[in-house]
């Protein structure tokens, strides 16, 4: 399983660990990824999704799973994210 985001498509950085020596060596960085349970409201359902914490943190700003999947791009989210994200989108349309 990659270690990307499936709501910002953050991924992993790579940079240096420089020692007082000047030393250089490559490193990693890697987004902090958790295992949540997030609802969506128009759909009446829940979805598991791996999500980093600062994302976590802008889908509750934005207002919920709803409103964050209609405002991001495409490019940005997983296929499953993006399944969900037609759902809602179909289902609002309806109800229109």
């Amino acid at each position: 399983m990659s270690r990307i985001c499936e709501l910002t498509g953050k991924g992993r950085l790579v940079g240096m660990n420089v020692s007082h020596a000047n030393n250089r060596t490559k490193k990693t960085f890697l987004p902090n990824l958790q295992r949540v349970t997030l609802i969506s409201d128009t759909l009446d359902r829940s979805f598991k999704f791996r999500v980093s914490t600062s994302g976590l943190r802008s889908v509750e700003h934005v207002g919920g799973l709803d409103n964050w999947l209609l405002k991001t791009a495409d490019a940005k989210l997983s296929d499953r994210a993006r399944k969900v994200k037609r759902d809602i989108a179909a289902k609002q349309a309806a109800a229109a």
